[in-house]
């Protein structure tokens, strides 16, 4: 019983540190679909998460067809700043799916295509300057969302 939060092709070591730190805090699980732009070892991944890692429930992938391969009857929620539907106007359920994109260039445009009924956006100013949220703080918007909406489960 978890809410998993995937990462599609993460590149900077600090954002997935912090997204595995909340992760593991929160019991949600978090899925890396590769290619990744570090190495799991990464001294600055690690330095993120600091003492998390054994409560991480952490799994990756070779790429998303293998991912939603491994998920056929997953609820899944993409987020995009392409989406129509704002974070907080649809039910998340446990064991939900949150998918983000990479932090230069968001999620393929082909998997937003199929899924934009699925499709959600954190609300943000009209400004081409302010193109997205930094990834862990995104991912952490949406976590505690989704968290909120199932009771916080097991959290105290």
């Amino acid at each position: 019983m978890a809410i998993n939060v995937v990462l599609f092709e993460p590149e900077i070591p600090p954002n997935t540190g912090n997204i595995a730190r909340t992760c593991a805090a929160t019991g949600s699980s978090l899925h890396l679909i590769e290619p990744l732009g570090f190495s799991v070892d990464d001294k600055h991944l690690k330095r993120a998460g600091l003492d998390y890692w054994d409560l991480l429930d952490l799994n990756i992938y070779p790429n998303i067809e293998e991912f939603l391969k491994a998920h056929p009857q997953g609820k899944f929620f993409f987020s995009t700043t392409k989406a129509e539907k704002l974070y907080t106007d649809v039910t998340y359920e446990d064991e939900c799916f949150l998918v983000f994109g990479k932090e230069t260039a968001g999620l393929p445009k082909e998997l937003l295509h199929k899924n934009m009924d699925k499709a959600i956006k954190i609300p943000m100013i009209e400004n081409e300057k302010a193109r997205s949220l930094n990834l862990s703080n995104s991912v952490n918007i949406v976590l505690y969302e989704a968290l909120r909406q199932t009771g916080f489960m097991h959290l105290k």
